[in-house]
């Protein structure tokens, strides 16, 4: 098995996740209700499961939890009044869950409502809805504190990321450039960029979710630049693969040759245009295109940092 030592890296989600466990760890012995040991596991899982990339995420780990703690307690005391062995009660009862899920739409996991079924019809002296209540309350210490810590301290951030994106985007459209007016017939490969942007979209998505305290109303102007961000990008990357998917790309007009040098592209394509021809006019259309958009893309992420 080999080692990959790139991926070893502590992150402060990781500390936050130390903390958050010793703290649940610590309020649960305390004021938790099941047995001393149940009660640290219990404590445990719900503080590792609060400590999501986001808030909505956390927010959902929390109600799998209590969702599944309710569902397994009335699966369990309704099966408890059939006369059946424990073993088979155990499998409907499973069967019965994951129905139940799928009805309703729950994308939540059931393992927790199949093991209150499991703890309620395997064991005797446990009782469906005092062992779920026991549970969910231990649980619910850790999900609380799991909760506060990941939103109060240090919360997850990625606006940095998503910024550094979209400007390595915008330096790459004048290398595309630079390599598809390098006067040889290899044309640029545009596959880098088009997995640039579905990251970028990617980490639109879980920035969509995050909830920063203090900052609600900075955080969706931030992500209402961000999405316009995005429509540029992938309005730029279309001019591109249009323009990459030439056969033969065209001679570059004055103008729009100065406008490229000036933007810092080195050009060694040096034909010059005697009479248009339409492949001209079309390279010098989706260039100037490329350059529109680039620069509204540039402007766009200034608002971003401002």
């Amino acid at each position: 098995m080999k080692i990959n030592y790139k991926r070893i890296h502590i992150g402060r989600r990781t500390f936050k996740s130390a903390i958050a466990v010793i703290l649940a760890l610590v309020v649960v012995s305390m004021f938790g209700t099941t047995s001393a040991a149940s009660r640290m596991v219990f404590a445990m899982l719900g503080a590792m499961s609060a400590m999501e990339n986001t808030f909505k995420q956390s927010l959902e780990a929390c109600m799998a939890q209590i969702v599944g703690m309710i569902l397994g307690a009335i699966v369990a005391a309704g099966l408890s009044l059939v006369p059946i062995n424990s073993l088979l009660t155990v499998g409907v009862g499973v069967v019965v869950i994951i129905v139940i899920y799928n009805v309703l739409g729950i994308y939540y996991s059931p393992n927790l409502p199949c093991l209150v079924v499991v703890m309620s019809c395997m064991n005797a002296d446990v009782y469906p809805f005092e062992y779920a209540l026991g549970r969910l309350w231990d649980t619910a210490i850790g999900l609380a504190i799991g909760m506060i810590i990941n939103v109060l301290i240090l919360p997850y951030d990625n606006s940095l990321k998503i910024r550094q994106a979209f400007e390595y985007l915008e330096k790459e459209v004048i290398v595309f450039l630079e390599e598809m007016f390098d006067g040889d017939k290899e044309y640029p490969d545009t596959e880098k960029m088009r997995n640039t942007i579905n990251d970028m979209a990617s980490q639109l998505g879980i920035y969509s979710k995050q909830w920063l305290p203090f900052s609600v109303k900075q955080d969706k102007q931030k992500l209402e630049i961000f999405l316009k961000c995005e429509n540029r990008a992938r309005e730029l990357m279309a001019q591109m693969e249009v323009l990459s998917q030439m056969e033969h790309p065209g001679r570059l007009d004055p103008d729009v040759r100065k406008r490229l040098e000036d933007s810092g592209a080195k050009i060694r394509d040096v034909r010059k245009i005697i009479r248009y021809e339409e492949e001209d006019i079309i390279t010098n259309y989706h260039v100037g295109k490329i350059l529109d958009l680039r620069d509204e893309l540039m402007e766009t992420i200034k608002e971003a940092v401002k």
